[in-house]
């Protein structure tokens, strides 16, 4: 199972925090990073996403509506990633999901998406706290604390992929 932890692009403000849209700038990041993630499994061959699960905020639900274009890939809400979950909701959410050589993009909030990122690698900091737009890709047999292979990370606005 491949799972890419994707941090929401850039936001303008609202009365609301969940009505929070996406700015021009995370439209764009979002774009081409969907374009470089492509690229990355591409050269990696790894699957592409198939499945985009997100919170149902305003500015996760656009993100994973651009990556979803990008892929032709599924879209559904994850309460899992909504902000207040706890990564204990996350693992339950992924225990759900397929395995095998599926791919799928879990579209989130700091500090959850960068949390995530250290437990599933189980080394603290080994990936920098992703910035709007960032991402980082696993490889599991089991999503569980330290059990994720890295395959990249990648962050706006050039999405160098490392690792």
């Amino acid at each position: 199972m491949i799972v890419t932890i994707l941090r929401h692009g850039k936001a303008g403000d609202a009365s609301r925090d969940e009505d929070r849209e996406l700015t021009d700038r995370g439209i764009d990041d979002i774009s081409f990073g969907s374009h470089r993630l492509r690229d990355l499994c591409t050269d990696k061959s790894l699957p592409f996403p198939s499945q985009i699960f997100h919170s149902n905020w305003r500015r996760t639900t656009q993100t994973a509506e651009i990556v979803e274009a990008a892929f032709t890939a599924s879209i559904e809400p994850m309460d899992a990633l909504l902000p207040g979950s706890t990564i204990a909701d996350v693992d339950r959410a992924m225990s759900q999901l397929p395995t095998g050589d599926s791919h799928c993009v879990l579209v989130g909030h700091q500090p959850m998406v960068s949390t995530l990122v250290d437990y599933y690698l189980g080394d603290p900091g080994r990936v920098p706290p992703l910035k709007p737009g960032g991402l980082a890709s696993f490889r599991f047999d089991v999503p569980a604390r330290g059990c994720g292979e890295l395959l990249f990370w990648a962050m706006p606005p050039e999405y160098r992929g490392d690792v």
